[in-house]
Parts: C-alpha cells; sequence; structure tokens
C-alpha cells in the first residue's frame, strides 16, 4: 500500500469515528438527553410529590398512577391529559416521554422498580458540558473477533450505578479475539437492533484514565461465519460517567478485561477527567 494511500485510508477512519463521535455527544447533550435529567424518583404506593415534575405520582400492581392538580397537565402520546393519568405496567427497560412545559418527565422501569426522571433542558449539568475527552482515533485498536452463540440465552444478572439495584440480561453468546498478544472474551448482550450486539467491560484503564465503573461497545450483526469487528475506539461511556441519576449495568465480573485498551472515550470532565 503506498503512503498515499495508507494517509487516504487514515484519514476516512478518522473521519468516520469523528461522526460517531459527534453523535454520541449530540445524543447525551440534546435537550432532554442524560444531561438534562434532575432527578431520579423512586415510586411506591405512597403518593409522592417532587420537585421538578408536576402531580403526585404512586405505583402498585396496575402500575404508575399520576395525580395532576387543577392547572396541571402533560402531554403523553401527543395527548394533553389533567387529573388522574394511568401509564399501566411497563416493561423492564421500557418506558413513557410525557412532555411537561419544555421539560419531559421520563416515567420508566428499571431493575424491576418504577422510576419517574424528570428531563430539564436548562439542567446546570447539561448547560456547562464542554464535551467528553477521548483518546485519538487509531487503527490498531480496531480487531476482528468470532462471535460464539451459547445453546440458549443465559439469563445473566449484573450490578447497577445505583446500589442494591440489579439488572437481568438474556446474554445471546460471547466473543472471543486476541488483544496486546493474549486471548479475550466477552459476554455480549442484545443490542440496539436486529442481530446487533452490545457489550460492557472494564479494562486496565478502568479507573486511570477511563471511567472506572463501566464502557460499552456496539457491535454490528456478526457475519454468517461468526466474523465480527470490535473497534474499540468507539468504546462509548454510559450515563453513570457523567450523573448519579443514571441505573446503568456493571460489566458481568468475565468482562474486567486485563489489557489496557487507550481507546474510546475518557473519564469525563465532570467526573474529574481532563
Amino acid at each position: 500500500m503506498t503512503t498515499e494511500a495508507t494517509s487516504t485510508d487514515l484519514h476516512a477512519f478518522t473521519e468516520s469515528w469523528l461522526e460517531w463521535y459527534r453523535g454520541q455527544e449530540a445524543r447525551l447533550a440534546a435537550p432532554h438527553g442524560f444531561l438534562a435529567i434532575t432527578g431520579l424518583h423512586w415510586l411506591d404506593d405512597r403518593p409522592q410529590r417532587f420537585p421538578d415534575a408536576p402531580g403526585a405520582w404512586r405505583t402498585g400492581p396496575d402500575g404508575v398512577v399520576v395525580d395532576l392538580d387543577e392547572g396541571e397537565e402533560l402531554v403523553v402520546d401527543g395527548t394533553p391529559v389533567r387529573g388522574e393519568h394511568r401509564f399501566g405496567v411497563l416493561p423492564e427497560r421500557g418506558g413513557v416521554d410525557a412532555v411537561w412545559g419544555d421539560a419531559v418527565i421520563e416515567v420508566a422501569r428499571r431493575g424491576g422498580y418504577d422510576i419517574v426522571r424528570p428531563r430539564h433542558p436548562d439542567a446546570p449539568l447539561r448547560t456547562a458540558f464542554t464535551g467528553t475527552p477521548a483518546y485519538a482515533p487509531d487503527p490498531r485498536w480496531v480487531v476482528t473477533g468470532r462471535y460464539v452463540p451459547f445453546d440458549t440465552p443465559r439469563p445473566t444478572a449484573v450490578g447497577a450505578a445505583v446500589e442494591g439495584l440489579e439488572h437481568v440480561y438474556d446474554a445471546p453468546g460471547r466473543v472471543e479475539f486476541e488483544l496486546e498478544g493474549q486471548r479475550l472474551s466477552l459476554t455480549a448482550f442484545p443490542g440496539h437492533g436486529p442481530g446487533r450486539l452490545l457489550v460492557l467491560f472494564t479494562d486496565a484503564t478502568s479507573g486511570v484514565t477511563t471511567y472506572a465503573a463501566n464502557r460499552s461497545l456496539a457491535l454490528d450483526p456478526p457475519a454468517a461465519d461468526g466474523t465480527v469487528v470490535l473497534d474499540f475506539n468507539r468504546a462509548a461511556n454510559l450515563p453513570c460517567a457523567y450523573t448519579d441519576l443514571a441505573t446503568c449495568p456493571l460489566p458481568p465480573a468475565e468482562n474486567r478485561l486485563p489489557v489496557a485498551i487507550e481507546a474510546g472515550q475518557k473519564i469525563p470532565r465532570e467526573r474529574g477527567g481532563s
């Protein structure tokens, strides 16, 4: 390969990474993204009022209910609602966004619990956000691995950024690969989209230059022969890297890699990163 071709390939590689990085930042800092969250409220059968959301909230066997005061209104699925509104039983990791003025009130279920998580565009964490530090993209951190499906998906319980909370995922298989001369593997969870996979991991940079609790890597569907590409330049922070108001899952124990992956997003400035 000529030097000119190598330079062109590296430029295209860097531009593709920049497009990914900007997309990550845009979603995070969107008007109702994770940086806009102002509270993480856990519901039970007692009506509760919160300073950053309208109404009195409770939950029970029939799901989440809000009682709105006179003059209060939410817009749910495009329809204004007043008085009592029943959100019903929410699926795990599911939720509903109710609009309240310029805010969105996220009503969701995480780890078997119903939560209310308001998102306000003027949240200080969002308005002060200046971007996430990251390693410069480097092709050496792109490795080809092999996806090995389990005979049947394995229910895998993992901890969460919130103490005492547990998430359970049906892991469809694992990804085997070599990096830095070591044979490694990662348990994979279902990703966003048909056939896609998601791996949560830590490595020797965790707590040093990258966020201590976890990073995530989205993988395209494996090829017919099981081949899958892991581009660790796209190792991303989860929301808990920025805010304590997130319920992010932690990696399974076997996904703690013994190598230093000096690629992807680093510790956010909000957590003391530079």
